[in-house]
């Protein structure tokens, strides 16, 4: 007997550890791939810097999470985490469309697809963005403010249009604690809660504006996955009551993405199956049974299947503190330096060393800071830490940043001080 989508959802959300187990054994596997894959790479006398990326696991990962989320749920993939051809089409037949930022976000998807669905938000959007976005069939614009809805809707008059958007709401809350906070406090995203009335009465007005629903997008880098069921409970019940009292129809609810990836213990990740299951009940009671709930989410998506290698160039210590000085730096990956975070990583021991000149090393367990190639003090990896017990670190072996498939590349400097950037290397069978 064939095993339905239901069915599967439902025998996942009642062996969380099961599935943990299954997920983990496959990051595993990718891990190991990877691996031979920057040995491989490793050429005598040119340091190593690469990004590598298994497009297998991240389809992988990616087709799992929707297959777990409940009927009357679309995922989509928000871009600016990692906006690489590769990358977006690795995920084009996996998810139901994507989230993009600007125009040039749009254009990169169209080169991908001609017809798969966009989703477009972020403040202050352009004329030339609106035009472009009605130009090449954006599904849905996410309207950040009353000027950018009548601008929109001056636009589509000009071209005998009708735009569907959402409106993006910061509520006043109470919301989780997350890493970053886009709503419930002064953020330059959204409608103010308090100013909704207002702009409800202005919409009749805009008659090339068709309103499908609200967008909330409220927090980032979620861990919760139980915090998370209720943060879109609170959306639900609050788009229901918008549509009972204004009398538009709730077509979509766009719950934003939010989820996170912790970086710190990556045996602990965002409890994907949970969330999946406590949706079910969520959606069955607080949104009515014509409303389609949307999901944006970027970093969750594509962190885990993205790995940046940097060869070690030096050891050293200065006022009493050890330096591990690698072929790279923030330039190529900003995360760690714009999250003030230490970044997980291990050491790939490489054995050869061709020279006649003695090669420096610390030994297992002494603690190091992390550093690249730039002129600046700022250009920290990771700070006092060791990759693992019993592992050393010697000029010529190779750092592996894990976790690194999102907000890396993408946020980085490239061209500070002029340094060659990195290979970039895709991995699928």
């Amino acid at each position: 007997m064939e095993t339905s989508d239901a069915q599967r959802r439902e025998a996942e959300s009642r062996n969380p550890e099961q599935t943990a187990a299954r997920d983990s054994s496959a990051q595993q596997r990718s891990d190991a791939r990877v691996r031979a894959c920057v040995r491989e790479l490793k050429r005598p006398g040119e340091p190593l810097c690469a990004y590598v990326r298994d497009l297998d696991r991240l389809a992988e990962h990616v087709g799992d999470l929707v297959r777990r989320l409940p009927a009357r749920t679309e995922l989509f993939y928000a871009i600016k985490a990692n906006s690489e051809q590769e990358v977006l089409r690795a995920l084009a037949p996996v998810v139901h469309g994507f989230e993009v930022a600007s125009l040039g976000e749009v254009e990169k998807v169209r080169e991908v697809s001609a017809d798969i669905p966009i989703l477009f938000g972020g403040p202050g959007k352009t004329e030339a963005e609106l035009e472009g976005a009605i130009r090449h069939g954006v599904r849905l614009i996410h309207v950040e403010s009353l000027h950018e809805l009548r601008k929109l809707d001056d636009l589509a008059g000009r071209r005998g249009a009708a735009v569907s958007v959402l409106l993006r709401i910061n509520l006043k809350g109470p919301l989780p604690q997350a890493t970053l906070a886009m709503g419930g406090r002064p953020t330059q995203f959204g409608i103010d809660e308090s100013l909704l009335p207002h702009v409800m009465e202005q919409l009749p007005k805009l008659t090339h504006i068709r309103v499908e629903g609200l967008h909330f997008h409220s927090l980032s880098n979620n861990l919760d996955a139980e915090q998370h069921v209720k943060l879109v409970d609170y959306y639900c019940r609050f788009a229901q009551e918008w549509a009972q009292r204004y009398g538009y129809p709730l077509r979509y609810l766009n719950a934003g993405g939010g989820i996170g990836v912790h970086y710190a213990q990556l045996e602990r990740q965002f409890d994907g199956a949970l969330f999946a299951g406590g949706l079910a009940s969520v959606l069955e009671q607080a949104l009515p049974p014509e409303t389609t709930l949307l999901f944006e989410c970027g970093r969750y998506l594509t962190a885990s299947s993205g790995y940046y290698a940097a060869e070690v160039l030096d050891v050293k210590s200065n006022h009493g503190r050890n330096y591990v000085v690698v072929r790279g730096g923030t330039h190529h990956f900003r995360l760690p330096s714009s999250w003030q975070h230490s970044h997980p990583f291990e050491v790939l021991p490489i054995d050869e060393w061709p020279h006649a000149y003695g090669r420096p090393e610390l030994p297992p367990n002494a603690p190091y800071t992390v550093v690249g190639q730039l002129c600046t003090p700022k250009d920290v990896l990771a700070s006092d830490v060791s990759a693992a017990e019993n592992v050393g670190v010697r000029v010529g072996d190779v750092l592996l940043f894990r976790y690194a498939g999102a907000y890396g590349w993408a946020i980085s400097h490239h061209d500070f001080l002029s340094h060659p950037h990195p290979e970039h290397v895709y991995l699928r069978e």
